[in-house]
């Protein structure tokens, strides 16, 4: 999967794709409003980039306090655009990442 439209388009399928990466599985079910299957895959990426993605949901689940543990843990700032924004800049990363 080589861009941001190509991963959105597989949000219109049940299931993640067996090929994708954790980092993007964790953000598929999210946009999926699964935040639970996400979280799950999230606590069990131990880099900064899962860190970044737990951030993300505890900052999505409103839970500030634990949004910035995980920020610092990823080494980055607590996120200032929306959780939209967030989420497509995660993605694009990750994608990037793969490629």
């Amino acid at each position: 999967m080589k861009s941001l439209a190509d991963f959105e388009k597989t949000l219109q399928e049940n299931e993640p794709r067996p090929e994708l990466p954790d980092l993007l599985r964790a953000l598929w079910w999210d946009a999926k409003e699964e935040w639970d299957k996400a979280h799950d895959i999230a606590q069990n990426i131990h880099t900064a980039e899962g860190s970044w993605i737990h951030a993300y949901l505890h900052r999505k689940e409103g839970d500030q306090f634990n949004a910035g543990y995980w920020y610092r843990r990823a080494g980055r700032e607590p996120f200032e655009g929306t959780l939209d924004n967030e989420w497509e800049e995660m993605a694009g990363t990750f994608l990037k990442q793969q490629n």
